[in-house]
């Protein structure tokens, strides 16, 4: 396809409206926090879907958009899920894990178990298109796993943006995510992320971010 060009829809808002934006977002993504503890209560699968759209604004190499986002509320596909990655995260903190990663994870207080699978009404499972098929042919993809990653953080920030609570979790190795969801061979799971609103009387650990000097460089 040649390239083709449009008029940028762009509308540059009042200094003190940009400002006023700016903190606003600030100030709530500061609010964010991964949550294991999920209530049961419904979520409207519309704030889901919203979020996923936002999620597939994120840019991506060659705007390839590689990547599929796999919603799971059936409850009996979550309990094998959990099964499954339990199953990888017994062996990861029994025998595949060093000391150090076990030190590292010990603030966070997890540990193999992951009742929160089931406990959200929906899991959103994200796969990398490690290549693209057309025509039966393989299209190469470029940067997947960057543009992968920077789709994730849209769709977090949505997330939060609609009062819902989340995490992201990897269980290693994650193949079995791919054969219980029926995946083609072109995808592999990147992340899967519970979704739902927190539990009564939910707790987090006591963590703290680095403060902004700690993260900036000016040049």
């Amino acid at each position: 396809m040649s390239y083709r060009s449009v008029r940028l829809d762009h509308e540059r808002p009042a200094l003190d409206e940009q400002l006023a934006r700016s903190r606003e977002f600030l100030a709530l993504m500061r609010t964010r926090r991964t949550v294991r503890e999920f209530s049961h209560d419904p979520v409207p699968i519309e704030l889901i879907e919203n979020a996923i759209a936002v999620a597939g604004r994120a840019p991506s190499g060659a705007n390839q958009q590689p990547w599929t986002f796999v919603v799971v509320s059936d409850p009996e596909v979550k309990r094998r899920m959990r099964e499954a990655a339990e199953d990888e995260e017994r062996v990861s903190y029994e025998r595949r894990m060093p000391v150090e990663w076990l030190e590292a994870l010990e603030p966070l207080g997890t540990d193999w178990r992951k009742p929160h699978i089931e406990d959200a009404p929906y899991v959103i499972v994200v796969f990398e298109q490690a290549y693209g098929l057309r025509d039966g042919r393989r299209r190469k993809h470029y940067y997947a796993k960057e543009s992968v990653g920077i789709a994730v953080g849209f769709l977090l920030a949505a997330l939060h943006a609609s009062g819902l609570a989340a995490l992201t979790h990897t269980p290693s190795p994650m193949a079995f995510l791919a054969e219980l969801l029926g995946r083609p061979a072109n995808e592999r799971a990147f992340c899967l992320i519970p979704v739902g609103y927190p539990a009564g009387g939910c707790t987090v650990p006591a963590i703290t971010k680095k403060p902004l000097g700690e993260i900036l460089v000016r040049v």
